[in-house]
């Protein structure tokens, strides 16, 4: 295991990017974008996309490769990194994994259970019973097939209920019965740092980095999509608020306050989940990169 997978996390707006491009260029080698909606085209300010300019600093991976209405899951990212990852290994020993989606992140690190492959004619009616009767009907469905499974899920969350009630159809048994907990073995070193700083820095970098997306033109960004907002990929925070700005249920002032507000909830949702993972290495952006190469020496 003469190779490193280095993984760089954390929550929203806490630095990751510019940590993850000074370590890639100390060390010679690639990111691996690990955002869940970096990976589409078309919404850059919103998902806080590398710029052009991150993007030469360092070579990515799976940012902007997907379109809008394509469909994506944390399985399918798992098997593209592991693809890819044997032609990294040939130019080098490293390679950063950056990004704070956290089934993205846990499917690299401990691998994803293998689930079926929902056929087209599944998915479509799925879909179909969420535009006709909404996602509490689904919810409804997905409790009476699988208790177990949707008494841990977010019932608002969507892209998870849909993939339940999914997977249950197709599997023709509980989503909770394939679900196996068991981690995978990679043949590959894994080190994984989360930054953080402050509670009360961080919420006002967040603060910040909105108001930048505003003035970069979030709101225009938004109107070209707006058309296809039932899509899951713009079912995000920043999306969201600026549809109900657009649909006349929120003021512009207002839907400004509450990317921010449902940010900051973003961020502690994520601290919350990596704080359970023994494995990772706490540091603030400043000592992420001495650290790094402190544990790889080590």
């Amino acid at each position: 295991m003469d190779k490193t997978l280095i993984v760089i996390t954390g929550p929203t707006g806490v630095g990751k990017t510019a940590t993850a491009i000074e370590l890639a260029q100390q060390l010679h080698c690639d990111i691996i974008n690990a955002d869940s909606r970096q990976i589409y085209r078309g919404i850059p300010i919103c998902t806080a996309a590398p710029t052009p300019e991150e993007l030469a600093a360092a070579r990515h991976h799976f940012v902007a490769f997907k379109e809008l209405d394509e469909n994506y899951s944390a399985a399918q990212f798992e098997a593209d990194v592991m693809q890819l990852l044997p032609t990294l290994w040939q130019h080098g020993d490293y390679a950063v994994l950056c990004g704070g989606s956290m089934m993205y992140v846990d499917a690299v690190c401990r691998g994803i259970d293998n689930l079926p492959d929902i056929s087209p004619e599944v998915r479509a009616a799925v879909k179909d019973k969420l535009a006709r009767e909404g996602l509490e009907s689904l919810m409804e469905e997905l409790e009476r097939l699988d208790p177990q499974y949707a008494a841990t899920i977010d019932r608002k969350n969507t892209s998870r209920v849909c993939h339940g009630v999914e997977i249950c159809r197709q599997a023709g048994v509980p989503y909770s019965t394939l679900r196996t907990g068991m981690a995978k073995q990679r043949d590959f070193k894994i080190i994984k740092l989360a930054l953080n700083i402050e509670r009360e820095r961080l919420f006002e970098r967040i603060n910040k980095r909105v108001d930048r997306m505003v003035e970069a033109g979030l709101e225009q960004e938004a109107r070209s999509v707006y058309h296809l907002r039932h899509l899951n990929s713009l079912n995000t925070v920043g999306m969201k608020e600026m549809f109900s700005l657009f649909d006349g249920t929120m003021d512009r002032h207002t839907a400004i306050e509450r990317i921010k507000k449902n940010t900051r909830v973003y961020a502690k949702k994520q601290l919350t989940w990596y704080r359970r993972d023994p494995d990772i290495t706490w540091v603030t952006p400043d000592d992420a990169v001495t650290t790094t190469l402190h544990l790889l020496k080590g």
